[in-house]
C-alpha cells in the first residue's frame, strides 16, 4: 500500500460469503479468475491508492491473498458492508480525511472511472462527508418502481432526499393509479435521477455512521444513506450518462456478467 497523497484515494471491498441468493459469490469463476480478484483489477485501474478486501470467511483470505491482493478478515457481527469499511478504518487507523470507495465484492463489471468519479466527487467538495453517484431517469416505469432509488438534489449537487417512491412528484401528472400501471412512455416535466449505489466516505464520516443507531426514515425505506442525511451530513451526488452493468446477485447475473469477459 503506497502512502496516500492530496489527491488519492483507497477502496475497501466487502465480501461476504454467504449470500442468501448465491452462496461463495466471490469465489465464482468470471473470465478464468474469482470474482473478488476481478473486483481487485476494478480498483486497480481506476487509480486506487490502495485496495484491501474486508471479509468474514478464510476462503475468500485465501484467493485474495493467493492473487497478491491485500486482506483482512473482519467481525462476522458486521451487518452491513459499511460496517465491515468502518473496522478496517479503525484497525488500520486511516488518517480521519482519508476517502475511501465501498466497491461492492460482486461488481467485477464496474467501469473504473464510475468509482474515480465517485471519490473525485468527495475530493472535490471539501464541506461533503461522502459522494455518491446517480444517472438521470427517462421512463415513467421506473420512477414508480420501488426497486429504482431515486434521489433529489439541490442546485449544488447536494442530496435533498432519496427514496424508493417518486420524487418529485408530478402534480397534475402522476396519479396514485399509475404506480400499479406505469408506462414506458418518457418523462418529462422535470429532472428526475436513478441513484448508483457506490459511495465516497471520509474515514470520519465512516465511522460515525459506524457508530449510530439506524434512523427512522432509513428503517421505513430501508436505504443506509438517509442516516447520513438525518445526522446533517452533505451528500456530494455525481450525474453519469448511463447506468452502470448491474452488479452479481445471482447464478444467473454471474453467467451474464462472464459473457462480457469473453466478449
Amino acid at each position: 500500500m503506497r502512502p496516500p497523497g492530496p489527491r488519492s484515494f483507497g477502496v475497501i471491498i466487502p465480501a461476504r460469503y454467504a449470500s442468501t441468493r448465491f452462496p461463495g459469490k466471490p469465489l465464482v469463476d468470471i473470465g478464468g479468475k474469482p470474482m473478488v480478484v476481478r473486483v481487485l483489477e476494478v480498483a486497480a485501474r481506476a487509480g486506487a491508492a490502495f485496495s484491501i478486501v474486508a471479509t468474514d470467511d478464510q476462503r475468500i483470505a485465501d484467493v485474495v491473498t493467493m492473487a497478491g491482493g491485500d486482506v483482512m478478515l473482519t467481525s462476522p457481527d458486521c451487518a452491513t458492508g459499511m460496517d465491515r469499511l468502518a473496522e478496517v478504518a479503525r484497525r488500520k487507523r486511516f488518517d480521519p480525511e482519508l476517502v475511501v470507495v465501498n466497491l461492492q465484492g460482486d461488481e467485477p463489471a464496474l467501469p473504473p472511472e464510475l468509482v474515480q468519479r465517485t471519490a473525485d466527487a468527495l475530493l472535490d467538495t471539501p464541506d461533503a462527508s461522502l459522494a455518491t453517484l446517480a444517472t438521470p431517469l427517462r421512463e415513467r416505469r421506473e420512477v414508480f418502481d420501488p426497486n429504482v432509488v431515486k434521489v433529489a438534489t439541490d442546485h449544488a449537487g447536494r442530496a435533498l432526499y432519496f427514496s424508493r417512491a417518486p420524487i418529485p412528484w408530478l402534480r397534475g401528472d402522476f396519479s396514485v393509479s399509475e404506480a400499479a400501471a406505469a408506462s414506458d412512455e418518457a418523462l418529462t416535466g422535470a429532472p428526475f435521477l436513478r441513484h448508483i449505489g457506490l459511495y465516497a466516505y471520509r474515514v470520519s464520516t465512516l465511522l460515525a455512521l459506524s457508530q449510530a443507531e439506524p434512523v427512522a426514515l432509513e428503517r421505513a425505506e430501508s436505504l443506509e444513506q438517509l442516516r447520513a442525511l438525518w445526522l446533517g451530513m452533505k451528500i456530494q451526488v455525481a450525474v453519469v450518462p448511463e447506468l452502470p452493468a448491474g452488479g452479481v446477485d445471482t447464478p444467473e447475473d454471474a453467467a451474464r456478467v462472464q459473457k462480457l469477459y469473453e466478449a
